[in-house]
């Protein structure tokens, strides 16, 4: 054994430099730009525009360091105790041999951000005008039925239901269930919406929840929610949380109630109040009956004084008519006195003046008119037939017809209808139309020659 020597193993040895780097570039193979959602401490903000902090939860905490460049992206300012989301590359700082995330991209994570969506969400409506006063529909004094759009199983619907029954019990409650917190409550709650105005049942619709943190209540503040709201023709009150909770769907709807008990007791009548005004109505219209009945009973004791008895009306009726009876034969016998003395008159005018003698001597006249008549037109005529067939034999000598027939033709072109006078105007290939004494050719021109 003493005459061999033991081979000492091999040592790799890394410098504190080269370990590091070997680190740093193990964490950045293996660690590709990571979201990581923390809290901020210890921030540094130097002069540099640079930023230093922590990320930390309840177990553990890295450091981190986002760069000039990409913290002039964001659109908040980071605080101690804020809740952000990161996006960043897992690194390591070789000088000091810090791990550390290099931010960059950050955004506020929880309620901040929601609360960031919410004012966004929130400006943009109003910019559309659905926060507008005058899109805010009347709540009925008095409703026939409502509808409450809510989660049957929730303390928010125990609530109204107790406010309602206590106030006015008479006034039916339909009830459209919904889920109220979730991913799909504001679809649910929109889907109901249209059901109440499709249905057209109520005429008028509570939405609410009882109170909860903002996530609790985030989906009232969904955008096609709104929409759904502000497009209803049933009036909406919404009830969401507590007083001093606003949500968007309390914006656009037509009353916002600070809770869904406010809301039922703004839409239901207190019941004492009524019945008190309807007994104070009551008493006057009774009253006013019986003064109406008294004065009706006054007037007709006035008018039972003024009229006759009807046999005595009768008898005045019958005196009236045979006074009637009396004058119209007077006037009948008068009139027609007067139309005899006047036929007389007339029948002695006619005697005078017979026309049996005139009436001769016209039909005479006549007749010699006739004849004179009769012999002119013959006359006229014959003259008026010479001058025509004179017109006739000049008209057919320079008529194109008796060119015609005389074997000669008229050539136009087929596309404009125009006379063609020369054979120079025609190119090979027209058209042309050929008019002969019978008939009209259409024809192609082959070849044309001028002279």
């Amino acid at each position: 054994m003493d005459d061999y020597e033991i081979e000492q193993p091999q040592r790799e040895i890394f410098s504190v430099s080269q370990l590091t780097s070997g680190v740093r570039q193990t964490l950045e193979q293996n660690f590709p730009l990571t979201w990581v959602e923390g809290e901020i401490s210890n921030l540094a903000t130097p002069a540099s525009g640079h930023i230093y902090f922590s990320l930390k939860d309840p177990n553990a905490q890295v450091r981190c360091a986002m760069f000039k460049m990409r913290r002039r992206l964001l659109d908040f300012e980071p605080e101690n105790g804020m809740q952000v989301l990161v996006r960043a590359k897992v690194g390591l700082y070789e000088a000091r041999g810090d791990f550390q995330l290099i931010i960059e991209h950050m955004e506020e994570a929880g309620d901040g951000a929601m609360r960031r969506e919410y004012e966004a969400l929130k400006r943009r409506l109003r910019d559309e005008g659905l926060f507008e006063s005058k899109h805010k529909q009347a709540i009925p004094r008095l409703p026939t039925q409502i509808g409450i759009i809510t989660s049957p199983t929730g303390a928010a619907i125990h609530d109204m239901l107790t406010v309602l029954k206590r106030r006015f019990p008479s006034i039916p409650v339909l009830i459209y269930p919904v889920p109220v917190q979730g991913d799909v409550a504001a679809k649910q709650i929109s889907k109901m919406i249209h059901l109440a105005n499709t249905r057209n049942e109520c005429d008028v619709l509570i939405i609410g929840r009882g109170g909860g943190s903002l996530e609790d209540l985030w989906a009232f503040n969904n955008e096609h929610l709104a929409h759904t709201i502000f497009k209803s023709e049933i009036p909406i009150v919404s009830a969401v949380g507590h007083e001093v909770d606003f949500s968007i769907a309390d914006f656009v709807a037509d009353v916002r109630a600070p809770t869904p008990s406010a809301a039922a007791e703004l839409l239901s009548p207190d019941r004492n109040e009524w019945l008190q005004k309807l007994r104070s109505i009551n008493g006057r219209l009774i009253s006013s009956m019986q003064n109406r009945l008294s004065q009706n009973a006054q007037r007709l004791d006035w008018l039972a004084q003024r009229v006759s008895s009807p046999q005595q009306r009768l008898e005045r009726a019958t005196l009236r008519t045979k006074e009637l009876q009396q004058r119209l034969f007077l006037a009948q016998k008068n009139q027609l006195q007067q139309h005899r003395n006047q036929l007389h008159v007339l029948q002695s005018s006619l005697l005078r003046h017979a026309p049996q003698q005139r009436i001769a001597a016209y039909q005479q006249q006549s007749t010699l008119l006739k004849n004179r008549l009769v012999q002119s037109m013959q006359s006229t005529l014959q003259r008026q037939n010479e001058r025509l067939s004179l017109l006739i034999n000049t008209l057919d000598a320079v008529s194109p017809l008796a060119t015609l027939g005389r074997g000669y033709s008229i050539t136009r072109c087929a596309e404009t209808g125009e006379l063609i006078r020369d054979a120079a105007a025609i190119k090979k290939g027209m058209l042309v139309e050929t008019r002969l004494e019978k008939g009209r050719l259409l024809c192609r021109v082959e070849k044309s020659q001028s002279k």
